[in-house]
């Protein structure tokens, strides 16, 4: 399986995506498949901060320590879900996005929700990769 990679792109007839994502990414057959259950903004001591921004430096801090869990980098990222409570700073979501991802965005899907598993949470993203 020579030069098979996961593959990112947005169509020259479609609007240009209006954040930091891409339109199609594409795996390869034979790939093998993630897929986490949703992040949340939890810390290490079991604690949700009360602030967005602290639960989304949490919920970043989750999803790299899963990735590093099954030997997987933000390469591997097909496809995230974000579900958020309340209104998302953009430029901090954006600027924890740029650490993780550089600019090789994979597809994303962002929604607003009235609540999430339990009160205290605000973000939940949930993260899709694969593995060539």
């Amino acid at each position: 399986m020579e030069n098979i990679k996961i593959t990112r792109k947005n169509p020259e007839n479609l609007p240009a995506p209006v954040g930091n994502y891409t339109h199609i990414t594409k795996i390869p057959r034979n790939a093998e498949l993630y897929v986490t259950s949703g992040q949340v903004g939890v810390d290490q001591n079991g604690q949700f901060p009360k602030s967005m921004n602290e639960q989304i430096s949490n919920t970043f801090t989750n999803i790299k320590t899963i990735l590093q869990s099954e030997g997987l980098s933000t390469e591997n990222i097909i496809k995230v879900n974000i579900w958020a409570t309340e209104n998302i700073d953009w430029e901090f979501l954006y600027s924890q996005w740029q650490q993780l991802f550089s600019n090789d965005y994979p597809a994303m899907t962002v929604g607003y929700i009235v609540a999430l598993g339990i009160p205290e949470i605000k973000i939940e993203i949930e993260i899709w990769a694969a593995k060539v």
